[in-house]
């Protein structure tokens, strides 16, 4: 029997069976389903049903005296057909938006702050990842003096997106030559992606007539912070308790082995990331994420935009995770941190 022809009835027994094992985490037995999900048939008939779908490879059963629970494949058929995404309460919509509007919020903190919303909303691991600047155009760039010697140097990548930094200069300078160094910088580099600025800044920048020595020294001196891409070890995680309390752990071995996926954030940052390019909701269950780390647990991810270039957010839990309620959280996450991100924003906010 293909995944693809089950019955109505096989359909109404593995959704009510996952949807069941989700909330207890407690293998389910056909007389369970038949006197608390009302799915209008005899425990026999279930028990037949259940002995179907294991021989498809959709449920198995732990021990021989147990009832069943889903398998990886199992999940799939559920997250691919049967699926009912939960409206967000008005609530959970109203945490989430609280802690995304901060007013001229810098991007790493936002993102720390998405992160732990989610983890709080979802009740499972949330993680953030700050977007590819290797790919974002440059706008401008403004040098704002803040003292007699030091300036904040603000890039404005192309959609808004703000990366800023403040620094210290070797001696005094005036406003007039912040502007007109910002204003020459601004036509050397402007048009030009972050990663080719990288390589290719002190040609671009040679014999800058009329901007200040000192300024361009600075810029230069300093380049390397300024227009460098995301740090591995940057990823934002939020409710990492949520995922150490949850039954599936108390297995000190998939403890240990997620405990090493959270230390490690080069691995967890390329699982996420590579889950995370399709547009709209990802969801990778178990063994897909070809990962020994986490061949126990789900992600559902969904990437998000700031200005022209792209991030990911995500929940990670067991695979045993309620995917209807965390499509919606995520879905809604994104949506709403691309637009916090894309949105008007002023120079050294």
């Amino acid at each position: 029997m293909a995944f693809g022809n089950l019955t109505a009835r096989e359909k109404g027994v593995l959704r009510a069976l996952i949807e069941h094992y989700i909330a207890t985490a407690e293998p389910v037995g056909s007389r369970v389903l038949a006197n608390k999900c009302r799915l209008g048939v005899s425990a026999a008939t279930i028990r037949n049903t259940l002995q179907d779908l294991e021989e498809t490879g959709l449920v198995s059963q732990p021990h021989t005296s147990a009832g069943r629970v889903p398998t990886d494949l199992g999940y799939r058929q559920y997250v691919d057909t049967l699926l009912k995404p939960e409206v967000l309460s008005t609530e959970q919509q109203e945490a989430i938006r609280q802690e995304l509007a901060t007013e001229g919020g810098n991007i790493e903190r936002i993102l720390e702050q998405t992160s732990q919303v989610l983890g709080y909303v979802s009740k499972q691991l949330g993680v953030t990842i700050a977007p590819c600047f290797e790919s974002g155009v440059l706008s401008r760039i403004d040098m704002l003096p803040v003292a007699d010697n030091k300036v904040l140097v603000v890039l404005t990548i192309r959609g808004g997106l703000v990366r800023s930094l403040l620094l210290e200069v070797e001696s005094r300078f005036t406003p007039e030559a912040a502007e007109a160094t910002s204003r020459a910088l601004t036509e050397r580099l402007g048009g030009l992606s972050l990663g080719e600025i990288r390589k290719t800044i002190r040609q671009r920048t040679k014999e800058v007539f009329e901007a200040d020595p000192k300024l361009i020294k600075m810029f230069l001196d300093y380049s390397s912070d300024m227009l460098k891409d995301i740090d591995p070890e940057g990823v934002h995680l939020g409710g990492t308790t949520n995922l150490v309390n949850q039954p599936e752990f108390r297995d000190r071995e998939k403890l240990f082995s997620l405990m090493r996926l959270i230390e490690t954030r080069k691995t967890l940052v390329e699982l996420v990331s590579s889950q995370g390019i399709k547009e709209g909701i990802t969801i990778t269950i178990g063994r897909e994420a070809e990962c020994e780390e986490v061949e126990t647990i789900s992600l559902v991810t969904s990437n998000y935009s700031a200005g022209e270039v792209k991030g990911t957010i995500g929940v990670i839990g067991p695979t045993r995770m309620p995917y209807s309620k965390l499509v919606s959280i995520v879905d809604y996450t994104a949506k709403l941190l691309s637009a916090v991100l894309s949105g008007p924003q002023k120079p050294g906010e």
